[in-house]
């Protein structure tokens, strides 16, 4: 959405220096957008809780590096969903607070929860704060509301900490397009896009680098191979090309993320079209211009299990896919970008794909198992 209240990523940051909270807008590749009211953690006060609480109306969460909540001992809710929000135990600050509920007490919690001297014994558990673990490499690798509003307290100079609630309309569902626009400009907030946190990101760093690249004989014909290293994690991804890449023309991209059932077994959830890897690549090997993004996500014996629960109509949901679309883009999208891919059509169910376009990328039609194109 272009608007002229759309302010840069660098606006957004100044005024988080001065306390103020800001509009951010989790927009993905379906031109929608839900919008969060952020405000720095460290420097968070009764105010902008009562604001988030009563004027946006979402649940007030608090986003937290991995290594931040490692250091406060606090456990995931959901153990093995990389698609799922990953909240902790809610929390209250230990000393210093009456019920834990009021504006006054939810600001203590989160002031104390950042602190850089904190322990676990600082805080409880449950309590009014609902902290979430944005994973390394930000929205580099996951875009997402933690990744999102840590990244831009990070960026910002402060620590790497934010309180945020969504933003909900009148009706109690999730505020859109200019409804969110009205919301800012009724309550003087500046409002900036997590697609242009991206791109300010991308222009200074990444988080893969390329380490090996050659061509190679597959089962469906010669493909070029590139070799990708994680910096946050240190996992190896690769790359299958084929034809002479070129930004503004329609590339064939299937991101597959590895998994021992569908990829190894070949199976398939019966209410659920899905791409195989054999069959991605086969459709890959008939393009004039195709990219197969290769990502390695080992799986924890309850992850197998979850899956094979799944299959045998036991329970559980598809653990590589949300209901709003995949959240973690980034690594799969900047491995496009480094190989020239702008125009994507993507081997893949419709799905939302967030800030797909500070990466430069757009998708420009989705390919379904089964379908010619």
């Amino acid at each position: 959405m272009n608007d002229s209240r759309i302010v840069s990523s660098e606006e957004l940051f100044s005024e988080l220096r001065y306390g103020r909270p800001v509009l951010l807008q989790i927009d993905n590749s379906a031109g929608s957008a839900k919008g969060l009211v952020v405000a720095a953690a460290e420097l968070c006060t009764p105010e902008h809780i009562t604001f988030m609480a009563r004027k946006a109306r979402g649940l007030v969460c608090l986003g937290l590096t991995a290594a931040r909540c490692q250091q406060l001992s606090l456990p995931l809710m959901v153990e093995g969903d990389e698609e799922a929000q990953p909240f902790t135990l809610s929390i209250e600050a230990s000393t210093g607070i009456d019920t834990g509920i009021s504006a006054v007490d939810r600001a203590r919690t989160v002031r104390v929860a950042v602190a850089q001297d904190a322990t676990p014994s600082d805080l409880v558990q449950p309590g009014h704060i609902f902290p979430i673990a944005a994973v390394e490499g930000g929205v580099l690798n996951r875009v997402d509301s933690a990744e999102a509003t840590t990244d831009l307290a990070a960026c910002a100079g402060l620590m790497p900490a934010a309180v945020f609630a969504e933003v909900l309309d009148p009706r109690g569902e999730v505020a859109e397009g200019n409804t969110l626009l009205d919301f800012a400009s009724e309550h003087g907030l500046k409002v900036g896009r997590v697609s242009d946190l991206v791109h300010f990101r991308l222009a200074n760093e990444c988080t893969v680098e390329r380490i090996r690249e050659g061509s190679i004989d597959t089962a469906h014909g010669a493909m070029q191979l590139t070799v990708y290293r994680e910096h946050t994690q240190g996992r190896v991804h690769l790359a299958l090309s084929r034809g002479e890449i070129r930004e503004q023309d329609p590339t064939v991209v299937r991101v597959h993320v590895t998994s021992t059932l569908r990829d190894l077994v070949g199976t398939t959830l019966s209410d659920r079209a899905s791409w195989r890897f054999d069959d991605s690549l086969q459709k890959l090997a008939g393009a004039e211009r195709a990219v197969l993004v290769l990502i390695s996500r080992p799986e924890t014996p309850d992850e197998l299990l979850a899956g094979v629960d799944r299959l045998l109509g036991n329970g559980g949901g598809d653990q590589l896919q949300s209901a709003d679309g995949y959240a973690s883009v980034g690594l799969g999208a900047q491995i496009l970008r480094d190989l020239g891919v702008g125009q994507i059509q993507l081997l893949s169910a419709p799905v939302k794909y967030n800030a797909l376009s500070g990466f430069g990328l757009e998708v420009v039609d989705f390919v379904n198992p089964g379908m010619d194109h």
